[in-house]
C-alpha cells in the first residue's frame, strides 16, 4: 500500500450519510461546501468503519474540525479526540461542538460529548477546605500575604460558587491569575487522595468529568492526558473505539514529555522533610543524607548528556533509590477502617515518586536518555531522563489497540508523509497496522497570496549573534511593510538583539518583544496597530493566528535546527546514525522542517492574506537539504532578489493603508 492515497475527486455529488450530514451542519453554521472538507470527513468515516489509520493533512482554513467531528458522532462507537493544546480543546467544547449539536438538532444521533484534562486544571476542594502539606506533611490553610493572598481568596470563593452549581470547577473559567497562585487551589494527579478517600469525593470537579466522559459519546481530551492512558498505563479516560489526534505534529514531542522525569535535590530534601512526622526510624533522615549526596554528586558532574554515568553519580542514585525504598516501607500501614491521613498519603506519595525517578535513572537503560540540566539564580541543577524513542510504545500501546486518525496542517516532510509517520509508529507498506496517508490541500492560493524569499546574500548563521548585515536586512524589509511583521527567532538573545536593532532605527514603529508582557496582551496589541513589529520564540512559532493586514511579512532568522548539545535530539541523532541512517537529516532536518513549515504558516490564515516570508538563512536556497524543507513549506512563490520582496511589501502597504 503506498504511503500516500491521491485525494479523491470533489465530492460535491456525494450522497453518503457522512457528506449529507457535514453539508447540512455547514449550511445551519452559514458557511459553504469546501471540496477538501468533505474528502477528509469521507476519508475519517472510512478509516473509522475499516479501522484503518489515516494521515490527513488539511492546511488552514479546510475546516479540519468539522471534517472529523462530523464522522466521529456519526461513529457507533465512543470517539476520542485528543488535541496539543488547552486553546484548541477549549475551541472544540466552546464553540465547535455546541454549534454543531445545535446543528444535527432532531436527528437520531447521540451528539453528547465531555471534555477531560489533567486533574491539575481543576480546582481542588480537599486544598481548598482542609490546605495543603508543608514540609512536615501537616494539613495548613495558610496561604502567603498580600495580593497573592487576595487573589488566592478569590479563587477560594469561586471554587465553592463552581461546587454549589455543580459547575466545571475548570482552570480556564476561573477568575484571573497566575500559574502560582493556580497551584493554592489545585493537585497533581500524584498528590491526589483519589475519590475513594477523599471526603470530598463526591463533589469533586474532576471525578464529576470522568463522570460525564463515561456517559458521552465523544470525550474531547490533550495530548499528555492520552500519552498517561494509552501509553503510560495509567487510566485516565473511559473505554474508547478510536482517537482522532488533532496537531499531530506536536504528539511525537508530547508523548516524550509526558514520559521525561526530573529529580533535584531539594524534591528529595522535602520527601524526607514531610516523612519526620510519619515515620518513627531514622529512615527519613537516611533520605535527606541520600539527597545530599546526591547534590554534592551533581555539583561534580558536568552538564549534558551522560553516555555512562558517572561513579559518584551512579552510587549516589542508588543511595537515593534504597533510602526512598526503606522510607516507604517504614510508613505505618493503614488498614480499610482506619480514617484516612491526607498528610500522610501526600507526604508517602512524594517519596514514592522519588523512589520511582531514582530507580528509573540508577538502571540508565539504553532506552532512555539521561542528562544533568544546569541551575540558575533560583533553580537548582536537575537530573531529567527521557525515552528515546517513543514509536514502539505508540505502537504497541495505542495503534495496535485502537483505530488512530491524525490531523495536522503538517504532516508531509519534504512532500512525503513517510518521515511523520514513521515517528509515530507506523512503516511504510505496513501488513500488520495498515494505514493512508491523505493531502486534502488547502484553499488557499499559496503562488498568488504568498512569496517565500530566501536571503541568499547573507552570511550563513553562526554562534556570535546576529551579523550586521542580517539586522540591515532586517531593518530594510521591517521599513517597507511599515510594520506589520511578525519575527519568529531561534533565541531569545536574537529576537531580542533585533528588537533593539528595530526601536533605534525605525523609532515611529511599536516594537514589542516577547517577554514585554504575557502573550495574550502582546497579540492584543499587535492586531490593534498595523504599524508594530513583535518578536519571540517558539511559542510564536506554532501559537499565534492573526490573519489580515496585521501580519504581512514573517520573519525567520535562521533554520530552526535542535541545538547541537540539546542532550534528547542529539542522543536521537546518534541513534539513527548507528541505525545505519541519517541522523541529521531523521531528526534534525525534520525537527526544523516542522518547525519551519509552522512558522510559514502564520502568513496565510484566510483567502484574502497577502504578504512574504523572509527565511533570512541562506542554506535553505544553498544546502543539499535546502530541498527537503522548502518541499515541507506551503507553495508560495519563490524569490532569492530583496528588492522583489521589499516592493512587495511596499505594495501591500499601501493597499492597507
Amino acid at each position: 500500500m503506498p504511503p500516500e492515497t491521491p485525494a479523491a475527486e470533489p465530492a460535491a455529488a456525494s450522497t453518503t450519510p457522512v457528506a449529507e450530514t457535514l453539508a447540512t451542519a455547514v449550511a445551519a453554521l452559514g458557511g459553504s461546501t469546501r471540496d477538501g472538507q468533505v474528502q477528509m470527513a469521507e476519508a475519517v468515516a472510512h478509516a473509522l468503519s475499516a479501522e484503518e489509520h489515516l494521515l490527513v493533512q488539511a492546511g488552514t482554513g479546510t475546516g479540519k474540525s468539522l471534517a472529523y467531528l462530523v464522522p466521529s458522532l456519526l461513529h457507533d462507537k465512543r470517539v476520542v479526540v485528543a488535541t496539543a493544546t488547552l486553546a484548541l480543546q477549549h475551541q472544540l467544547v466552546e464553540r465547535d461542538l455546541p454549534r454543531l449539536v445545535g446543528a444535527l438538532k432532531g436527528r437520531r444521533l447521540d451528539t453528547s460529548y465531555a471534555v477531560l484534562k489533567g486533574r491539575s486544571n481543576y480546582a481542588c476542594l480537599h486544598r481548598i477546605r482542609e490546605g495543603v502539606p508543608d514540609d512536615q506533611g501537616t494539613l495548613s490553610m495558610d496561604i502567603p500575604m498580600g495580593d497573592m493572598a487576595t487573589k488566592v481568596l478569590e479563587l477560594r470563593t469561586w471554587a465553592e460558587k463552581q461546587a454549589e452549581s455543580q459547575d466545571t470547577g475548570e482552570r480556564d473559567n476561573a477568575p484571573r491569575h497566575t500559574d502560582r497562585e493556580w497551584r493554592q487551589v489545585s493537585v497533581t494527579h500524584r498528590d491526589c487522595l483519589g475519590a475513594a478517600k477523599c471526603p470530598f469525593g463526591e463533589e469533586c470537579f474532576a471525578e464529576r468529568a470522568k463522570e460525564k466522559a463515561q456517559k458521552s459519546h465523544l470525550v474531547v481530551t490533550n495530548h499528555s492526558l492520552l500519552a498517561i492512558d494509552a501509553i503510560e498505563g495509567v487510566p485516565m479516560i473511559p473505554e474508547y473505539d478510536a482517537v482522532v489526534i488533532d496537531e499531530a505534529h506536536e504528539l511525537v514531542a508530547r508523548v516524550t514529555q509526558a514520559a521525561t522525569d526530573e529529580l533535584t535535590s531539594n524534591d528529595i530534601d522535602r520527601a524526607a522533610r514531610r516523612s519526620q512526622r510519619h515515620v518513627d526510624g531514622t529512615e527519613a533522615d537516611d533520605l535527606a543524607d541520600a539527597g545530599e549526596a546526591l547534590r554534592v554528586a551533581m555539583g561534580d558532574a558536568n552538564p549534558g548528556r551522560f553516555a555512562s554515568l558517572p561513579v559518584d553519580l551512579a552510587d549516589a542514585l542508588v543511595l537515593v533509590r534504597d533510602a526512598a525504598r526503606a522510607c516507604l516501607s517504614a510508613y505505618p500501614k493503614q488498614s480499610g477502617d482506619d480514617t484516612p491521613d491526607p498528610g500522610l498519603q501526600q507526604a508517602k506519595g512524594t517519596v514514592q515518586e522519588v523512589f520511582q525517578i531514582a530507580e528509573r535513572m540508577a538502571e540508565h537503560k539504553d532506552s532512555d536518555v539521561l542528562w544533568l540540566a544546569e541551575g540558575g539564580e533560583r533553580i537548582p541543577p536537575r537530573l531529567c531522563v527521557a525515552p528515546l524513542q517513543v514509536w514502539a510504545q505508540m505502537r504497541e500501546r495505542l495503534l495496535t489497540d485502537k483505530t488512530v486518525v491524525f490531523a495536522s496542517a503538517t504532516l508531509k516532510l519534504g512532500g512525503d508523509f513517510g518521515v511523520v509517520a514513521g515517528s509515530l509508529g507506523l512503516r511504510k507498506d505496513d501488513a500488520e497496522l495498515p494505514w493512508r496517508g491523505l493531502d486534502v490541500g488547502s484553499p488557499f492560493d499559496y503562488a498568488k497570496q504568498g512569496i517565500l524569499y530566501v536571503a541568499r546574500h547573507l552570511p550563513t548563521p553562526g554562534r556570535d549573534g546576529m551579523a550586521p548585515a542580517v539586522l540591515d536586512e532586517i531593518v530594510e524589509l521591517i521599513d517597507a511593510a511599515e510594520g506589520r511583521t511578525l519575527g519568529l527567532f531561534s533565541s531569545r538573545r536574537a529576537a531580542d538583539a533585533a528588537a533593539e536593532a528595530v526601536r533605534q532605527r525605525l523609532p515611529h514603529l511599536t516594537t514589542l518583544a516577547q517577554g514585554d508582557a504575557q502573550l495574550p496582551e502582546l497579540a492584543a496589541q499587535f492586531v490593534g496597530d498595523p504599524h508594530t513589529v513583535l518578536f519571540g520564540t517558539l511559542s510564536l512559532w506554532q501559537g499565534l493566528d492573526v490573519p489580515g493586514d496585521t501580519c504581512q511579512l514573517v520573519l525567520i532568522d535562521r533554520i530552526p535546527f535542535p541545538r547541537p548539545d540539546d542532550p534528547l535530539m542529539s542522543a536521537r541523532q546518534q541513534a539513527a546514525d548507528k541505525a545505519g541512517g541519517n541522523g541529521f537529516m531523521q531528526v534534525a532536518a525534520t525537527h526544523a522542517a516542522l518547525l519551519l513549515a509552522q512558522g510559514a504558516g502564520r502568513l496565510i490564515r484566510t483567502t484574502t492574506d497577502r504578504g512574504v516570508v523572509a527565511v533570512l538563512d541562506p542554506r535553505l536556497a544553498t544546502a543539499r537539504y535546502g530541498g527537503f524543507l522548502k518541499a515541507s513549506l506551503p507553495p508560495m512563490w519563490p524569490t532569492v532578489d530583496p528588492a522583489i520582496a521589499r516592493q512587495a511589501l511596499r505594495r501591500l502597504a499601501e493597499s492597507a493603508s
